[in-house]
């Protein structure tokens, strides 16, 4: 059976309300110079038993991001041995082009999925995944974890990024299962009125959103995979999705951290070579130098010093030595309480 969303040019070999697992693919339309009617296999698990929620846990949103791809290919092995009452769908690489090509954006557009959301059904063929997920997966889905890392050009501290409903009694239900996956920070992001991501689709279609950073040099991090494995097992649990005989995990504590709009990023004003005068896990203040932008065409000249805006932790922090006018250097949080 090939299940095919009427308004979707992505088809799949997987029946979304068939019980028991299977394995397969998204198949995304490519026709190109060498394939005049072929398409990219991107790989989708799905587990359904019973009856529960459905949740949908995606990695490889951006392909230089590694810690969520490699935890959810690890959870795919695991899934046909899984108790579950409910559905679980697992894409480690949404935007498997990036994915397969190490890089934030796709090396055939150059689309950056999440930024492209709703994305269009005959866009290119980032718009087209947007548009899968948002018109066929966010409907199927009652809890969505979309699994980020700094990338290449980013570090983060491993972090929770949460995006708390305005219904109280969805807040409150939404606190619990943030708060069973165990992260060492849960930050609420302020995304500067960015509304084309992944996040601000799921929330336009009711759905339970969460994201997180855990690590970034477009490396694969012990510690953040480590995080994301265990906190997925916590929350799959309090969804009362996974079933199981072994008593849960302790839930460490989280530090809940949240991002105050522009004056807790950093940006570099002029090009150059960026010496940061601050690492990971600083409590800074506003005023406080954050580093300095050298000039290589201009050695003898002074740097151009960076300086904080606000108080807070230093939480993110640019990978790159060298910027350009607008590259973000970093960003804080400070400690908040849940709305």
């Amino acid at each position: 059976m090939t299940y095919n969303a009427s308004n979707s040019l992505i088809t799949t070999d997987i029946d979304y309300n068939r019980t028991g697992y299977q394995a397969g693919h998204l198949r995304l339309p490519y026709s190109h110079d060498l394939s005049g009617y072929g398409f990219i296999p991107i790989p989708i698990a799905v587990l359904h038993q019973g009856s529960g929620p459905t949740v949908l846990l995606t990695g490889g949103n951006h392909g230089d991001e590694y810690e969520g791809p490699v935890a959810l290919m690890k959870l795919m092995r695991q899934m046909p041995g899984l108790r579950i009452s409910g559905r679980l769908i697992v894409i480690p690489g949404l935007n498997f082009p990036a994915l397969l090509n190490g890089s934030r954006t796709s090396p055939i557009d150059k689309g950056n999925l999440n930024r492209v959301f709703p994305g269009k059904r005959d866009g290119s063929l980032t718009e087209m995944i947007a548009h899968y997920v948002d018109t066929v997966l966010f409907p199927l889905a009652d809890f969505v974890f979309d699994i980020h890392a700094g990338g290449l050009s980013t570090n983060y501290l491993p972090t929770v990024l949460a995006y708390p409903p305005a219904d109280p009694q969805r807040r409150a239900h939404y606190q619990r299962i943030v708060e069973s996956f165990g992260s060492p920070r849960v930050m609420i992001m302020d995304m500067l009125g960015e509304d084309r991501t992944y996040g601000a689709a799921a929330e336009r279609r009711g759905v339970h959103f969460l994201c997180g950073e855990f690590g970034g040099h477009a490396t694969c991090g012990k510690e953040g995979t480590r995080i994301v494995e265990q906190g997925l097992r916590r929350m799959l649990r309090a969804l009362g999705l996974l079933a199981g005989d072994e008593p849960p995990a302790p839930v460490p504590a989280s530090r809940l951290l949240r991002v105050e709009g522009a004056a807790h990023y950093i940006f570099a004003p002029v090009a150059g070579i960026f010496e940061p005068d601050f690492v990971l896990g600083d409590e800074v203040r506003a005023g406080q130098l954050a580093g300095r932008i050298h000039d290589p065409l201009r050695p003898q000249s002074d740097p151009t010093d960076i300086f904080f805006q606000a108080d807070g932790m230093a939480i993110c922090t640019r990978t790159l030595a060298r910027v350009e006018p607008g590259d973000c250097l970093g960003h804080l949080a400070s400690d908040t309480s849940w709305p």
